[in-house]
């Protein structure tokens, strides 16, 4: 498995795939191509169907229009084999012919591809020699000694410097978006509610105010990701609100230090890196089960590290916050990481919280093992048709009016 350093990258919203990938590859070959007399792209399958409502012409267009004119074309209908989110660049001569050509995928989580086997320019450095929880946890209960204490042996010295520079990032998107008033960005004119909920939980007693809280927090990140503010990929950008919700949660209401929080953020990544090292993190591929699904077992395992959960029971908490979000669709309207991507990442950070619960109460044995329902993510993420997958065609997406999200 690579680095947590390639799971947990911080930039702006509102798309890790559709907008961090598509800005990344564009300046990529720009570096390249400076000289072109112009640009055509190409963008294929979910990142042309979703492409608008996730401002992907937005971010290309901002790197390649400072050197010269760009064209985008729209193939939604075309799949690519390697990925649903294809693009291709060429950098056109002074006489409008085809100079180069440059396919690449968006995989998730910010993440690219060539879609080769051998050879792929973005195969960086495995850092993890385990590729599985079930071997992870086998090293912990063999030494003693618990998941991030597997990233602090695998990963270079600087890990954790990275690990407190996500956290900053976490907890000032939180505190950003429990102030920041007024409308998202977009046409479906949705109105912020991080404040409101947050100035609302404080008022109730502790029993109801805990998941108040952990709604606003939650919203917060999440409605600063849609509007396009800084925010840490968990494992996407869509799915960026549950992790940090949990933390900040667990940080103010039990007084966790930074040093056990960056612990937890290392167990969470360990989890993460796992579903996308065996199954995927891109709503494209797998539906939303592999963004918020995974958000969810990655807080479920922070959350059971922070209380002093065993290896087998933070295995399990991570396992249940996968399991029970297994066939969700990727279903934007309007193609925008709004409806009904907002409420997920805030019942996400709840769920999260009663994984670890009932993970605590047992003695962490169970039947079905984190690795095996990441195998029938994959599975079931293959078999869910493309319209569920990041289209904005099916599900929620085709039932509500663009024009305003009303029923049809």
């Amino acid at each position: 498995m690579k680095s947590l350093k390639d799971l947990y990258k911080i930039g702006k919203g509102p798309s890790s795939s559709h907008t961090m990938g598509p800005q990344k590859a564009a300046q990529m070959f720009l570096d390249k191509h400076r000289s072109a007399a112009g640009f055509e792209v190409t963008l294929y399958g979910s990142l042309a169907a979703t492409g608008k409502g996730h401002m992907t012409d937005v971010a290309i267009c901002d790197v390649l229009e400072s050197c010269a004119p760009v064209k985008l074309v729209w193939q939604p209908d075309v799949f690519l084999p390697y990925h649903p989110n294809g693009m291709k660049f060429a950098a056109l001569g002074a006489d409008g012919k085809v100079a180069d050509e440059w396919t690449v995928y968006s995989v998730g989580g910010g993440a690219l591809s060539e879609g080769k086997v051998g050879g792929d320019i973005f195969n960086t450095r495995e850092v993890y020699e385990m590729n599985s929880m079930t071997e992870i946890m086998k090293w912990c209960e063999d030494t003693g000694r618990s998941y991030w204490e597997y990233v602090d042996e695998c990963e270079d010295s600087d890990i954790w410097d990275y690990l407190m520079e996500v956290w900053k990032v976490m907890q000032a998107a939180v505190e950003r978006g429990i102030n920041h008033e007024g409308r998202l960005p977009g046409p479906l004119n949705l109105a912020r509610k991080a404040p409101t909920y947050y100035v609302k939980a404080s008022g109730y007693k502790q029993s109801l105010q805990t998941r108040g809280l952990v709604y606003a927090y939650a919203l917060a990140v999440s409605e600063e990701n849609a509007s396009g503010g800084t925010i840490v990929t968990a494992p996407t950008c869509g799915a960026s609100g549950v992790l940090p919700a949990v933390l900040y949660h667990l940080s103010k209401g039990h007084n966790f230090n930074d040093n056990r929080i960056l612990h937890a953020i290392a167990t969470a990544g360990i989890i993460g890196n796992v579903a996308k090292q065996n199954a995927s993190i891109s709503g494209a591929d797998v539906g939303c089960q592999g963004e918020v699904g995974v958000a969810c077992a990655m807080a479920s395992g922070a959350a059971c590290q922070l209380f002093g959960g065993s290896p087998s029971q933070i295995e399990y908490a991570a396992e249940m916050g996968l399991e029970h979000h297994l066939g969700m669709t990727c279903d934007p309207v309007c193609g925008l990481v709004q409806i009904p991507c907002i409420e997920r990442n805030a019942f996400a950070a709840t769920r999260a919280l009663d994984a670890n619960l009932y993970s605590a109460f047992s003695d962490g044995s169970h039947r079905v093992s984190f690795d095996r329902v990441v195998t029938v993510m994959k599975l079931t993420g293959h078999d869910i048709p493309s319209l569920y997958k990041e289209t904005g065609s099916g599900g929620l997406a085709k039932i509500l009016d663009p024009k305003g999200a009303r029923e049809l």
